[in-house]
C-alpha cells in the first residue's frame, strides 16, 4: 500500500476528476491523502477520504462577485493564475510540504505550480494532470485564448506560425511566472523557462485526463504524456434524480437542458432569461439547472427550474443541451451523445467550445450575444439538421466505453510498482 496524495485546486470542474482518481486508489487499497480549498472539506470527508486543506483560501468557489472577476473573458485567467494561484505559490508550498513529506507519489492539479517544486527538493515521484488538450499549449494544435481570440484563425497556417503565437503566450505570462523563479533560485533548484506554458511537466507521468475525441497527441506534447479518457465523478454514487425531475421528464418529449456548471451559474447574467424565451418561442420543454440562484417567476409547466441535477443521468435524457463550455460539463455531453450550444466565459472555455463545434457536434455563441432569438435560432438548426444529432451519438458512442481513471490509475501504479 502506498501513501498517495491527490492535490487540486479550483471550481467542481476542477475538483471532480481528481476526487474520481482518489477513490479508485483508494479502492485498490492506497491511503489516499486529499488536499485542497477548505471550501471542500465537507464534500471530501463525506467521501471517507483523508483531507488536508491547502492556500490560497481567499477565494471563495460560492461568492458570485469572486466569481464574477475570476470568470471575466479578458482578464479572469490572469487573476486567476497571477494573482490568486502564484501570489500565494509560497503559503501553496507550505502547506503542501507538510503533507507530501511522508508521501510516497503525489497527483497534482497542473495550476498546483508549488508540486513541481516539492517534488524536486523532496525526490518525489509526481504525475501531473491536465484537465483539457488547449493546456497543452501546442503549435500542432492551437488554443483558442480568452485574451486573444483571433489568432486561433492562423490555425490554418500550420505550425511554422503558430509556435510564435505560442511565443506570445509566453512573453505575455513571463512576469506572472516571477514566484516561481524566485523560490527555485532560494530552493537552489534549476532555472527554467515558462512555469505556465512551458515547463510545468513531470518527468515522470503526464496526465491528459480527457477524451481523444477531444484533443489528439501532438509532436511538442511531452513524450510522456497519456491520453487517458475522462475521469468522470457525478456526485456520491448513488446520487439520482430528484423525483419531481424523474416525473417530469417522463410526462413529455425530451428537453433541452441549460445549465452552467458550478462557477459560471454563480455570474449568470440573462442565461436563464433569454434561455426560458427560446424555449418558449420553440415550443420545446426545458430544464433549467440554476445552482443557488432564485428560481423564476411563472414558469410554463413546460419548463422546470432546479437547483441540480447529475449531468450523467439529466444529459441522457435531453435532447440539446446549453452551456458553458468547462471541461467537466463537456465530459458528461459528449458522452451523453447529445449535441450543444456552448456560452464560454472564460479559462479553457472558448477552446473547449471551439474544439466541439470542429467536430460538429455544437455551436458557439459569444456570452454578449446571448439572445432569446439568436439561441433559438442556433438551436433549431442543432435540432432540425440531423447531422448533429447523427455525429453527436457517434461521438458518444466512442466515449461511453472508456475508463479514464482505470486508465490513470493504472499508469500511477506502474511508476509505483
Amino acid at each position: 500500500m502506498s501513501r498517495i496524495v491527490v492535490t487540486t485546486i479550483g471550481s467542481l470542474g476542477d475538483l471532480h476528476p481528481f476526487i474520481a482518481l482518489a477513490l479508485e486508489l483508494r479502492d485498490r487499497g492506497h491511503q489516499v491523502v486529499f488536499a485542497t480549498v477548505i471550501n471542500y472539506q465537507a464534500k471530501i470527508e463525506a467521501l471517507g477520504l483523508e483531507f488536508h486543506s491547502i492556500r490560497p483560501d481567499t477565494m471563495n468557489p460560492e461568492d458570485p462577485e469572486m466569481m464574477a472577476l475570476m470568470m471575466d473573458l479578458k482578464n479572469g485567467t490572469e487573476r486567476v493564475l497571477r494573482d490568486y494561484l502564484l501570489g500565494n505559490l509560497r503559503d501553496t508550498y507550505a502547506d503542501l510540504l507538510e503533507i507530501v513529506k511522508t508521501a510516497d507519489f503525489l497527483v497534482a492539479h497542473e495550476v498546483i505550480y508549488a508540486a513541481p517544486l516539492l517534488a524536486e527538493v523532496l525526490k518525489l515521484p509526481w504525475a501531473n494532470a491536465l484537465l483539457s488538450p488547449g493546456s497543452f499549449f501546442s503549435a500542432y494544435d492551437p488554443m483558442v485564448t480568452p485574451m486573444y481570440p483571433a489568432l486561433a484563425k492562423l490555425r490554418v497556417l500550420g505550425p511554422g506560425v503558430n509556435r510564435w503565437v505560442i511565443k506570445l503566450a509566453k512573453l505575455v505570462t513571463n512576469s506572472w511566472g516571477a514566484p516561481v523563479h524566485q523560490m527555485r533560485r532560494e530552493l537552489g533548484l534549476r532555472s527554467i523557462d515558462n512555469p505556465i506554458v512551458g515547463d510545468k511537466y513531470s518527468p515522470y507521468l503526464v496526465l491528459a485526463l480527457f477524451s481523444s475525441v477531444l484533443g489528439q497527441p501532438q509532436p511538442d506534447w511531452p513524450a510522456n504524456a497519456l491520453i487517458t479518457g475522462f475521469t468522470l465523478y457525478d456526485g456520491k454514487r448513488e446520487q439520482v434524480m430528484a423525483p419531481a425531475l424523474q416525473a417530469f421528464l417522463a410526462a413529455g418529449a425530451p428537453p433541452i437542458v441549460f445549465t452552467l456548471g458550478s462557477a459560471a451559474v454563480l455570474t449568470p447574467g440573462d442565461f436563464y432569461h433569454e434561455s426560458i424565451q427560446a424555449a418558449k418561442m420553440l415550443d420545446r420543454r426545458a430544464v433549467l439547472l440554476i445552482g443557488k440562484n432564485s428560481p423564476p417567476a411563472n414558469l410554463p409547466p413546460s419548463i422546470m427550474a432546479l437547483d441540480y441535477a447529475p449531468y450523467s443521468e439529466i444529459f441522457l435524457r435531453a435532447c440539446a443541451i446549453v452551456h458553458q463550455g468547462g471541461v467537466g460539463t463537456i465530459s458528461q455531453g459528449l458522452r451523453s451523445g447529445r449535441p450543444t450550444i456552448v456560452m464560454p466565459y472564460s479559462h479553457d472555455q472558448p477552446d473547449n467550445a471551439d474544439r466541439l463545434q470542429r467536430m460538429g457536434v455544437s455551436q458557439t455563441i459569444p456570452r454578449q450575444k446571448y439572445t432569446a432569438t439568436l439561441v433559438a435560432k442556433e438551436l433549431r438548426e442543432l435540432l432540425d439538421n440531423p447531422s448533429y444529432a447523427t455525429k453527436a451519438a457517434e461521438i458518444g458512442r466512442i466515449v461511453q466505453p472508456e475508463n479514464g481513471v482505470k486508465v490513470a490509475c493504472d499508469a500511477i501504479e506502474k511508476l509505483l510498482n
